[in-house]
């Protein structure tokens, strides 16, 4: 843990200021979205002036949980705000540059995360690295703060929480994980029901999309590392938008043998974005993603490269080259 103030501390602002702004990083994934809204509904229930952004806006996959019509989009104009909330954002600049021009100067800023590379940024900072998903960090304070829950705001946190560590999969799962998701069914939670929106209701298209990146796939340094690219190309022909390429690394990781898997994604013809996923935690993809800029967790880390797609995968496996080349000798 690495923080300069208390969950206290964060649940006093809570309570005694009134116009709120509750952000989290583009390119939102479960955790960032379930935070997000689990923070904007507890705050109306507390009677508070609340706005949500994310620069990208609300994934159609999250549309399905309480309260979604919360996110939206930044205004044009700037807007005041006694507090900005920052969500499971590891750098500020992830908010999105649009987010950050429109929001006034005077707020107070809460950084609460759970990712290594934090750049601790904020007034008052709560950055629990051994939490598995922000959302157990929400959940943390909720609790201790005595603030509000019920169903529609456990619904959120479960989501965080699920989809942050792969269906408590993850190593960094945890006891106490298991015992905030089984307080969150009872607040409610219909796990069956909840679990079949967020796993078994995709469209069709991220499957031909999933069918594309398959097609690419190429194992590398004695089949170790798996890797697939996705070109603007196939992109624009099978209609994908950038969430439904989230999680698909996953099948590739899971492949006997891979130590680490990786995403290229071409967002334009000089800039690439990088997912790393390691099943190894000798393999810190942290790092790796660190020496572009990027960071994230020790087995799951990202980062945009700007240079062509070719140019980048050929930097990002020397990098890996060399990171492999260090893990000690079995």
């Amino acid at each position: 843990m690495n923080t300069n103030c208390t969950l206290a501390q964060i649940g006093a602002v809570l309570q005694e200021r009134q116009r709120f702004l509750v952000v989290s990083h583009f390119r939102p994934d479960g955790d960032a979205i379930g935070c997000s809204l689990a923070m904007g509904l507890c705050l109306q229930q507390l009677g508070k002036d609340v706005t949500v952004w994310n620069e990208d806006g609300l994934p159609e996959r999250f549309a399905f949980l309480p309260g979604s019509t919360l996110v939206t989009q930044p205004p044009e104009v700037p807007v005041a705000f006694d507090v900005v909330v920052v969500l499971d954002t590891a750098v500020r600049e992830r908010v999105g540059a649009r987010t950050l021009a429109v929001i006034a100067p005077g707020a107070l800023w809460l950084n609460l995360d759970h990712h290594v590379s934090n750049d601790r940024k904020g007034d008052l900072v709560y950055v629990d690295t051994s939490a598995p998903a922000a959302g157990q960090i929400l959940f943390e304070l909720f609790e201790q703060c005595s603030l509000p829950l019920g169903r529609d705001i456990a619904d959120s946190l479960y989501a965080a929480i699920s989809t942050d560590t792969g269906s408590f999969q993850y190593p960094s799962t945890t006891a106490r994980t298991y015992e905030i998701a089984a307080a969150l069914v009872r607040e409610g939670v219909a796990v069956g029901g909840i679990n079949q929106s967020l796993y078994e209701n995709c469209p069709r298209r991220r499957l031909e999309l999933q069918r594309a990146l398959y097609d690419v796939l190429r194992f590398d340094f004695g089949d170790r590392v798996a890797s697939f690219a996705l070109t603007q190309a196939v992109a624009s022909q099978l209609g994908a938008i950038p969430d439904d390429t989230e999680g698909l690394i996953e099948g590739i990781r899971r492949v006997e043998g891979v130590l680490v898997a990786v995403f290229f994604e071409e967002l334009s013809a000089d800039m690439i974005r990088i997912s790393l996923r390691s099943k190894d935690v000798r393999m810190d993809v942290c790092k790796i993603c660190a020496e572009f800029g990027g960071g994230g967790h020790i087995l799951a880390a990202g980062a945009r490269i700007a240079g062509t797609l070719s140019t980048v995968q050929e930097r990002v496996f020397a990098v890996i080259a060399r990171h492999l080349e260090a893990l000690p000798k079995v």
